[in-house]
């Protein structure tokens, strides 16, 4: 598949069949968002994969009883090392960099999901706060995304996008896309 039919063809999928995730696939996805590009080449992003039902349950509800969470064989959570874009790029780093940077890492894993058969949805509506104690993450690092992994068990529709014309600015914001 190739890279324009996987933007297009990818959706969020919130019902994941019974089959698998190999690890070598969870190796694959995370190997494909480790090539994101960084601020300066920090690449300040960690993965925690999640496999054990009890965590995954948890996490559910951390994400607002998001139950599909749960459902999922695999969940990789992002997060992204704030001390070290920090040290980098002083608070612009730690404040958006970081973010930046993650979110480029997300992408790619979806994308790759994709490519290779999976279903993803990328989940950012949680308590950070409750992950950050399901996971036992360390202050300095923030939980970002959790990204649900399986096989799809649905099959949504294209939802609609904003013309080009109506995004689009030349020159200066509000410029003609004409």
């Amino acid at each position: 598949m190739d890279v324009f039919e996987a933007i297009k063809s990818r959706r969020s999928v919130r019902a994941y069949t019974n089959q698998p995730v190999s690890d070598s696939e969870v190796e694959k996805l995370i190997d494909t968002a480790r090539w994101a590009p960084s601020a300066g080449n920090i690449q300040p992003w960690e993965f925690i994969v999640v496999r054990d039902q009890e965590i995954k349950k948890r996490l559910s509800e951390a994400a607002l009883n998001q139950t599909f969470i749960e459902e999922a064989p695999v969940v990789i959570v992002v997060c992204a090392n704030v001390v070290l874009s920090g040290q980098g790029y002083g608070s612009r780093g730690a404040n958006l960099y970081c973010l930046q940077d993650t979110a480029a890492a997300t992408q790619n894993m979806l994308l790759a999901a994709q490519a290779i058969g999976l279903a993803t949805c990328w989940v950012g509506a949680f308590n950070e706060e409750e992950a950050r104690k399901v996971l036992n993450i360390p202050s300095g690092i923030r939980p970002v995304a959790m990204i649900p992994v399986g096989h799809p068990n649905e099959k949504p529709i294209a939802r609609s996008r904003r013309r080009l014309s109506e995004i689009v600015h030349h020159e200066t914001f509000g410029g003609s896309s004409e």
